[in-house]
């Protein structure tokens, strides 16, 4: 299966077709989502105190030191990691926590969008420090940048809450995916497959144009379960009150990293500064406050790809 995170043409397991976005997945009691962007500030984002430390800023490369900023390029929308709140400020999980990296170097983040594909050539180009946008550490990214872990994501499956669904045993039933996702285009169909060459009916795969939708046709009964990128499901299960519930162990995880110049001395710089909230409990804090602890880590790599 292909990897999670973005590459030149998918975002995180979305793949980038024209006008598709990733919804936040909120839940109202009506099961009705209506956190989008521009729609009400969903949970998370809770302030989470953090100092400078002295010592790790003091490794800061000059050029980085003397601006006082992080130049850091973002492709949003992709909830809960990184998308706008409704007056129009980045926000997110993954925003979270390179803000709070920065206060541990006393520096301030600037983000700045771009387009997917272009955040890694402009890293290299020195266009911006870092890139952060859900971007799975691979092998083969590691020969153009190098990365800093911080996230471990994969796939997860979500039922109604009480559900016993298996994702390895769903013949017959009805899952929802969202358009153009690897769940949609492989992970799902090839699970489908392998019923029928059982004997077994096929899944029913039931399409939606968002993960909003996905999520709330789980809340309703209108599905058996669904299948999204690991923080996604979990941020729809933190907003989804209740009313839905994981299916399974997430599988196939690997690595999210923020992309850095090859070679850059200020790999080794954020990796300390995130291993330093890891180790003072901040990290943890930052992800329970947006509901993707499972894909919390405990050490914080430089070049950490698994393929």
């Amino acid at each position: 299966m292909p990897v999670s995170g973005r590459s030149v043409i998918t975002r995180g397991r979305v793949a980038r077709t024209l006008g598709a976005l990733v919804g936040t997945s909120a839940l109202l009691l009506t099961g009705c989502a209506t956190n989008t962007e521009g729609g009400d500030l969903p949970s998370g984002g809770d302030t989470v105190e953090v100092n400078k430390v002295d010592a790790i800023a003091a490794e800061l490369p000059e050029e980085i030191a003397s601006d006082g900023e992080i130049i850091v390029g973002v492709n949003i929308p992709y909830s809960p990691n990184e998308f706008k709140d409704p007056s129009g400020k980045i926000v997110g999980f993954d925003v979270d926590v390179v803000d709070a990296v920065a206060k541990v170097l006393g520096v301030t983040p600037v983000y700045t969008e771009a387009d997917f594909d272009k955040i890694i050539p402009s890293i290299q180009a020195g266009g911006y420090d870092m890139g952060m946008s859900s971007f799975t550490d691979t092998e083969e990214r590691e020969e153009a940048v190098d990365f800093v872990t911080y996230f471990s994501a994969g796939v997860q499956w979500a039922q109604p809450a009480g559900g016993a669904v298996d994702p390895n045993n769903a013949c017959g039933l009805r899952v929802g995916v969202q358009t153009t996702t690897i769940e949609d285009i492989e992970e799902v169909p090839a699970k489908s497959a392998a019923c029928v060459a059982a004997g077994q009916p096929p899944i029913d795969i039931i399409k939606f144009d968002s993960q909003d939708d996905a999520a709330n046709a789980v809340a309703l009964g209108k599905v058996d379960a669904m299948s999204a990128d690991s923080p996604v499901t979990a941020y729809a299960i933190k907003q989804s009150d209740g009313r839905i519930e994981t299916a399974g162990e997430v599988f196939d995880a690997q690595p999210y990293g923020w992309p850095v110049a090859k070679g850059s001395p200020f790999a080794e710089v954020l990796q300390k500064a995130l291993q330093h909230l890891i180790d003072d409990g901040s990290y943890l804090e930052i992800a329970q406050n947006w509901g993707v602890v499972e894909g919390v880590i405990t050490t914080s790599q430089i070049n950490g790809a698994t393929s």
